[in-house]
């Protein structure tokens, strides 16, 4: 009887404390660059009830309500956090920042780099901080530096990779294709990147290879996921070109990131050859909310609004070129202006659906709008003599003579509006070892163009072409269309890993299928990529991959200038147009090894590109002109190398070479293609001084080969020159007052809050280079032409400070 009464009495007492209501704590612990923690051990001070985050840093435990529960988090390494809950009651989301403990952990030393296997390569979102940028893009900026990228314009984020035009590159946020304006003809219009820096989570980049996931772009894919807070976080920058504010917060199943953007350049801008008012506003806002419905939906959406107003009355301009011994200066007196508009709105709405572990479902809504407004009218009186020196020390003056003198006028009001409506759905399935990704899309464009353009050139008083009979244009070029199209695109890969004891397999292989209803076009894009760690030689990653790979038109490429008894060009939409096509075999390995007791990865690719159905094109600034039917065939073939490493402690640095090769066949003449940059040289170089830790230096450099070009309205199968070669060089040099690594414990009120202040001073173009971005041609009445070199921007100087908190 005794047993029974105490078993009843134990039975009593385990439904008594089961009666009390309970608390669930979850979240999530982040380090200071916004990283899950795993390990850290939470528990409940003064009783056993603890818990460990897991590999996402998530974490949750349960206790019975009590007035006050304290809440103490842990992890080797860092400092202990505690957090206090008054009546916490039901269901509490507690989510945490753990910081390093710098008497526990001085140095974190990175054994070895992570491996490629595959076609993306990761890139840390941390490492284009505090770097000298001209454009405002930071990302774009780096990438500039890696194998196989060029750009030749630093107030651009454009970017031509490996032969390919800038229409060539796919970029993606959050898994969504984003488009460019039209009509940007010159880096002082374009403004602000597309991409903000500041609300970067991760970056992938691919410079060919890529899987059937993306879409049809021949070149390369930037792939950039935005980064969701897990608590309230934020950064301020400002500098002489302007400045930026993010901020971001979570509150149970919602999160939601803010960034605005402002530049206004015109002090780089006045560093140029002409000189004038000039007046250039560029801002940007966008955000990515993500609400958590349960468990298994969440709801997330994407907007940007970008304005970027470009206004400019030149005045003059003085433009020394050529040799010591072939010395000519171009002075031209303007009169009239230039307005030009680019607004850009774009918002993407996204339905996640995730039944289990294994799988995974996305259902998207966007909607992509651009209006586009170019308006000029300027003339000038322009002057082009030999220039030299004469004896006596006198220098500076004309001995030569005067090699063309005359007048012209520009005018243009081009505008242009379109909009992308874009519906598709995506899932994942893992099935063992194999992970399948399929997806189909619907695309529909709406494309509105009017385009007025016209010069008027005369030299000696004759106008320009000279008839004797009328004044006639030099270039005249009208468009008026309006036209709606449809695309449809469905994808279907497998990604399968395996561990043998030969070592690690990947294989990756897929088909895109796509359709246009304007050309009734249909393709078929098989795609695959290897992978190979070898079991033996772990410093060692081998890959392959190769595919069928298409340009599908857009606007631009479609777009054929056709000449009228007059002289006059005029635009026709060619529905004849087919797919530029490349097949790619690319080759690759990585080897990761120490040297000076520090990490290093060294990474070669060799590849080629065989083009078919090319849509010729000539480039002028950013200005990519296309001739509007398939008319060509080519190659591109090239080495591209990259060293990358640890160089000092914590920090990455990297040098990249490349030589390329690219070739098409243009009216029956083999030709460079434009873009036949055949050697760059690139480095992205950061440290921090021994003795003054707080100090950090950045350098990035590029030596690149020049362009081929030629004359306006001219093609290269009847001649072309180089332009030199461009040499760069941007230093920064940026100071913590608030040191991120040593938090010291005394911060009290606001200073607690704050992570980092950096200041920092930029030199652009710290070597005073004059690089070409174009050239003015200039022709006199004997229909003799020279070219007149359009100088980029002068060394400048700029001072920024940084806040992150």
């Amino acid at each position: 009887m005794k047993t029974l009464k105490y078993i009843l009495l134990i039975v009593c007492f385990i439904f008594s404390v089961d009666s009390y209501s309970k608390v669930t704590i979850h979240g999530k612990i982040l380090d200071e660059e916004n990283q899950p923690l795993e390990f850290v051990t939470v528990r409940i001070a003064g009783t056993a009830i603890g818990t460990s985050s897991n590999l996402d840093g998530d974490y949750s435990l349960s206790t019975t309500e009590q007035d006050t529960l304290k809440i103490v988090f842990s992890c080797i390494g860092y400092k202990e956090e505690t957090r206090q809950l008054i009546e916490a009651k039901g269901d509490v989301t507690l989510n945490m920042r753990m910081y390093t403990n710098s008497q526990i952990l001085k140095e974190v030393n990175v054994t070895e780099y992570r491996k490629q296997t595959g076609a993306m390569q990761k890139i840390d979102a941390n490492t284009f901080k505090l770097s000298p940028d001209v454009s405002g893009g930071g990302i774009e900026a780096m990438l500039t530096t890696m194998a196989g990228v060029n750009s030749s314009n630093e107030m651009s984020s454009q970017y031509s990779v490996r032969g390919g035009t800038y229409d060539e590159n796919s970029v993606y946020i959050n898994g969504i294709e984003i488009y460019r304006p039209q009509l940007i003809s010159s880096g002082q219009q374009e403004g602000l990147s597309v991409i903000n820096p500041d609300l970067v989570g991760e970056v992938e980049f691919s410079t060919g290879g890529f899987s059937a996931e993306y879409g049809d772009k021949m070149s390369s894919v930037l792939d950039i996921t935005y980064k969701e807070p897990q608590a309230f976080e934020g950064a301020l920058s400002l500098s002489l070109m302007g400045g930026s504010i993010a901020l971001g917060q979570n509150h149970k199943n919602f999160s939601q990131l803010h960034g605005f953007r402002y530049k206004s350049n015109s002090s780089l801008l006045s560093s140029m050859d002409t000189k004038g008012e000039y007046d250039p506003k560029y801002f940007d806002y966008q955000t990515n909310l993500s609400y958590k419905l349960n468990d298994k939906f969440k709801l997330s959406f994407l907007g940007n609004i970008a304005i970027n107003n470009y206004k400019f009355k030149p005045v003059n301009r003085t433009t020394n070129f050529g040799t010591s011994t072939d010395a000519k200066q171009f002075k031209v007196y303007f009169d009239g202006q230039e307005k030009d508009k680019f607004e850009t709105y774009f918002g993407a709405l996204s339905l996640n659906y995730t039944p289990s572990k294994s799988s995974s479902y996305t259902l998207l809504v966007s909607g992509y709008l651009t209006n586009e407004l170019v308006a000029y009218d300027i003339s000038g009186e322009y002057w082009l003599d030999q220039a030299g020196t004469t004896g006596g020390g006198n220098s500076g003056s004309a001995v030569g003579g005067e090699l063309g003198v005359g007048r012209y006028h520009e005018h243009s009001r081009n505008r242009l509006k379109a909009s992308v409506f874009t519906l598709s759905l995506k899932g994942n399935t893992g099935i063992n070892k194999h992970n399948l990704s399929y997806g189909i899309s619907f695309n529909r464009e709406e494309i509105f163009d009017c385009t007025r353009e016209w010069e008027l050139r005369d030299s000696a008083g004759y106008s320009l072409p000279s008839t004797g009979d009328a004044v006639n244009m030099i270039y005249n070029l009208s468009s008026n269309q309006d036209i709606s199209t449809n695309r449809m695109a469905f994808f279907v890969q497998d990604t399968y890993r395996i561990m043998s004891s030969k070592g690690y397999f990947t294989l990756n292989g897929g088909v895109r299928l796509s359709y246009w209803d304007f050309n009734k076009e249909l393709l078929l894009s098989p795609r695959i990529n290897v992978g190979f760690v070898p079991d033996k030689n772990q410093h060692w990653a081998f890959r392959f991959a190769t595919g069928l790979y298409y340009q599908s038109p857009f606007y631009k490429e479609y777009r054929q200038p056709v000449q009228d008894s007059n002289g006059n060009y005029i635009i026709k939409l060619n529905s004849d147009i087919k797919s530029q096509r490349s097949l790619h075999f690319i080759l690759g390995a990585d080897y990761t090894f120490r040297a000076f007791d520090r990490p290093f990865k060294f990474s070669a690719e060799t590849y080629y590109k065989k083009i078919d159905n090319i849509i010729p094109y000539e480039v002028d600034n950013l200005k990519i002109t296309y001739s509007g039917v398939n008319s060509s065939n080519g190659y591109t073939a090239g080495i591209d190398c990259k060293l990358f490493g640890q160089f000092v402690p914590g920090t990455d640095s990297w040098i990249s070479f490349s030589l390329m090769k690219t070739q098409e066949e243009l009216n029956g003449v083999n030709v460079p293609r434009p873009t036949d940059q055949r050697y760059s040289f690139a480095l992205f170089f950061t440290d921090y001084f021994p003795k003054c830790p707080k100090l950090k230096f950045s350098l990035r450099g590029i030596f690149s080969d020049g362009l081929p070009t030629t004359a306006p309205r001219g093609s290269r199968d009847k001649g072309y020159f180089r332009a030199p070669a461009y040499k760069r060089v941007d230093a920064g040099l940026s100071y913590a007052l608030l040191s991120p690594e040593r938090r010291e414990n005394s911060r009290t009120g606001l200073l607690r809050n704050i992570k980092s202040v950096w200041l920092g001073v930029d030199v652009f173009n710290l070597l005073d280079i004059s690089n070409v971005s174009s050239y003015y041609w200039v022709t006199d009445v004997n229909n003799l032409q020279y070219a007149v070199p359009n100088y980029l921007t002068r060394r400048q100087l700029n001072v920024r400070i940084s806040v992150d908190f």
